[in-house]
């Protein structure tokens, strides 16, 4: 094999089409080797895309194995028989780093066919996989238009802490950590953080940052470690507000999703939803309309995962995807700093988002009065002194305010129809995995 000036700047597979007759570089993995009559068609694939080398005589022996990390160079040429409609003509191939050891599994198929547990074993090698970067590509863009839609609305992104001393649900679902003297946890929400910041002043805030519970479930709806889209803005009249802003920042996410990664959901094969109005639903009206039209009964206050998925199904439109608001949930299994309902003590102002059968947020009006917060905590049997440092804000003035959390590992699953909430994590935390 031989190596080429490094001065012939290296393209893009997706932009070879750009440069016809010109000699180029090209870097990547090699995704498909086919030999034929003297010639050597080598795949090779970058970020971008995959495109078609064609090597010949000795180059054609170029001892080559799959995965394998490459230099092609060559000259640009149109051909109508080349997969893209567009080759090199290799005049040189160096291998950068070669594979060592056989593939776990092959990553040129359409779909990867391995169980998923030795899909997460070798994560680096199936996040090669075509599909799989087209999920992360799409979670990316995900991101990106959550923290832009928010931006362009006067919020401040921060960053809060992920060591605590306490947890924001007053729950046992925490993480200990050794903190030299003290005692910590790792941080369920950054609630209590986004919260006094709206206090601080900043009105209007969000977060992008993981989050762990420390919840034994093993599904496929749950992460011990996830990525929550947080949100929290101040001087709200009701959580009405809340569901309004939500149900508008997920139509942008979607269509910058849709524009940035066209591609990527062509290759997935999946339309992009544009949620238009999203139906709000009392969680009582929920229950009733379960135990009526599926005789479906459901846990007190709440909605077990088959009620998410039947409710689903009830509200959506045929062949579109489903989005319903559940709201007034009981005060006794939401959290201590959820606002009653104006109307009625025992609900609160609150809200769940489902998506295609999952809850993908949750999201409420928060107590804002000082007294009435520590009232609240105390009725869950828990101690206002071991929150001082959260509750200090409310003492100084706190205006009426509230916000939700996606996660955002969720969302990409239901967007992507991935069975497994796993499979739109990179490198999945659960009941079993801490590698790789």
């Amino acid at each position: 094999m031989t190596t080429h000036s490094s001065t012939i700047v290296r393209v893009l597979c997706s932009r070879v089409s750009e440069h016809t007759g010109q000699a180029i570089t090209v870097q990547g993995w090699v995704h498909a080797i086919r030999g034929m009559g003297g010639l050597a068609f080598v795949d090779v694939r970058d970020r971008s895309g995959i495109v078609q080398c064609v090597l010949e005589g000795q180059l054609a022996e170029s001892p080559l194995s799959l995965e394998s990390v490459v230099t092609v160079t060559g000259t640009a040429a149109a051909s109508s028989k080349a997969p893209r409609g567009i080759e090199v003509h290799a005049s040189g191939v160096t291998c950068i780093s070669k594979v060592e050891a056989p593939l776990p599994f092959e990553i040129n198929k359409k779909n990867i066919s391995a169980r998923l547990d030795t899909v997460l074993d070798h994560r680096v090698l199936s996040l090669r996989h075509p599909k799989v970067h087209a999920t992360f590509r799409i979670q990316s863009a995900l991101a990106g238009a959550f923290r832009d839609y928010l931006s362009s609305r006067q919020f401040t992104q921060i960053f809060t802490p992920k060591i605590v001393a306490s947890g924001t649900e007053g729950g046992s679902n925490l993480f200990p950590v050794d903190y030299f003297e003290q005692k910590a946890y790792l941080a369920q929400s950054p609630q209590f953080y986004k919260q006094m910041m709206v206090g601080a002043g900043y009105e209007r805030v969000f977060e992008i940052a993981p989050v762990y519970r420390a919840e034994e479930h093993n599904t496929s709806r749950h992460l011990n470690e996830y990525v929550s889209l947080d949100a929290e803005m101040g001087f709200i009249r009701s959580e009405e507000e809340l569901m309004d802003l939500e149900q508008h920042l997920l139509a942008y996410m979607f269509e910058r999703a849709a524009a940035e990664c066209e591609a990527e959901f062509a290759l997935l094969g999946v339309e992009v939803p544009v949620p238009g109005e999203i139906p709000r639903i009392p969680v009582a009206e929920a229950q009733q309309i379960l135990q009526r039209k599926y005789g479906k009964t459901s846990p007190k206050g709440d909605l077990d995962p088959e009620g998410e998925r039947l409710i689903c199904q009830y509200a959506s439109e045929p062949n579109k995807p489903a989005f319903v608001f559940v709201t007034r949930y009981p005060r006794e299994i939401r959290p201590m700093y959820a606002m009653p309902a104006s109307d009625n003590a025992a609900l609160t102002a609150s809200f769940d988002l489902l998506f295609n059968g999952l809850e993908i947020t949750t999201g409420g009006q928060r107590i804002h009065d000082y007294e009435q917060l520590s009232e609240s905590i105390r009725s869950r049997g828990l101690d206002p002194t071991h929150f001082a440092g959260y509750l200090d804000v409310f003492r100084y003035g706190m205006p009426p305010h509230g916000g939700f959390a996606i996660g955002l590992e969720r969302l990409t699953s239901r967007l992507l129809g991935l069975p497994n909430v796993r499979e739109a994590a990179a490198f999945p935390r659960d009941r079993t995995r801490l590698t790789p």
